[in-house]
């Protein structure tokens, strides 16, 4: 019955099939009742051997159900084996390895410790109760530059760390641009963020590469998770993935006033369309970008979601899993992706620009 009519077959369905019960086997028709099948299916009360058993059936395809889905990845928070063949330190000896690399000035051999102490500094993000310590246990990564990238590199390869940089400029963007100007709904911030993408106003408020990436948030937008949680704008989810510094303001002062603790972009210039300088904010503390472009920021924000083994913010949680699946191949088939990510994922894989 569940499988020729569904998980909740219709009533006229379960009566049919107490009358065909009784029809093959006469000896279970009950003489006392209405019909005889009653005691299989009764209507009025909805109960009977059936009804029962449709229960059972219900129930267990629900766990099933569940089942299924906590098997789908959980993108940076799914703990990972590494990539590289690397000896890993441990115990006393990972101890004087983090003791050395704090107080040495030689870059190299931190990053070479870096290397060595991999594994245990996965251990300590994929720990709830030391998690928010990694910056504090590897304060080197707030005053060297690509510790980020080459953690990721580590769990992922080099071919996989390289993807966003390669596909995104030639492939990608030319064709979230096309896209935002053929299907979003025009309005004075996307008419401003596709100027400055297509490189035609140098007046908007980012320049011509974070606008772009921002336009693929107004494709992704945030998601309304609940009655009692207002819908937020594509524009508003903008300030968790990056926001502007002037220069000559007091850092300490804006990483305590924004509150916010998931990896975000932080932009250093004076004009938000004109940035001198990247940082990664995590905890309230700044992490400088290897590299001071706005396409290869927004590469290490990326990675340090997975470096530091923390969730996607809410609001961004289609854009980066988008990102994820789409651009960085990672999880392909595994992570929980919504209609509105494979929706624009085949429009853009198939656009022609």
């Amino acid at each position: 019955m569940v499988e020729s009519h569904g998980r909740v077959p219709p009533v006229n369905v379960r009566i049919l099939y107490a009358l065909g019960i009784t029809t093959l086997f006469p000896n279970l028709k009950d003489p006392d009742s209405k019909n005889g099948y009653e005691h299989f299916y009764d209507r009025q009360s909805g109960s009977g051997y059936l009804a029962w058993r449709l229960k059972t059936v219900q129930r267990n395809s629900a766990q099933d159900i569940k089942k299924s889905k906590s098997t789908f990845q959980e993108g940076p928070k799914t703990p990972r084996s590494m990539r590289s063949v690397e000896k890993q330190l441990t115990g006393d000896e990972c101890k004087e390895a983090m003791s050395v690399m704090r107080h040495s000035s030689d870059m190299t051999l931190v990053k070479n410790k870096m290397k060595a102490t991999f594994q245990h500094r996965q251990k300590v993000v994929q720990d709830p109760a030391t998690a928010s310590t990694v910056l504090d246990l590897f304060p080197r990564f707030l005053d060297t530059s690509g510790l980020i990238d080459q953690d990721f590199t580590r769990l992922f390869g080099e071919e996989v760390s390289g993807k966003f940089l390669a596909k995104w400029p030639t492939f990608f963007k030319p064709r979230v641009i096309a896209d935002c100007c053929k299907n979003l709904t025009p309005s004075p911030h996307v008419d401003e963020l596709l100027l400055s993408a297509q490189q035609e106003s140098d007046d908007g408020e980012w320049d011509c590469e974070m606008s772009a990436i921002l336009l693929l948030l107004h494709l992704l937008p945030p998601t309304c998770k609940g009655k009692k949680t207002g819908k937020m704008s594509a524009s508003d989810a903008a300030g968790h993935l990056i926001k502007f510094m002037k220069v000559g303001s007091s850092m300490e002062t804006f990483l305590k006033e924004t509150g916010l603790k998931q990896p975000f972009l932080l932009g250093v210039g004076e004009r938000s369309n004109s940035i001198q300088d990247f940082y990664i904010i995590l905890d309230q503390k700044a992490i400088p970008c290897r590299m001071q472009t706005p396409v290869a920021a927004f590469d290490e924000l990326f990675k340090a979601h997975y470096a530091f083994a923390v969730s996607y913010d809410e609001a961004l949680s289609s854009f980066f899993t988008f990102i994820q699946s789409t651009v960085y191949g990672i999880d392909v088939g595994n992570v929980k992706e919504s209609p509105r990510v494979k929706e624009i994922r085949a429009r853009l894989l198939h656009c022609a620009v």
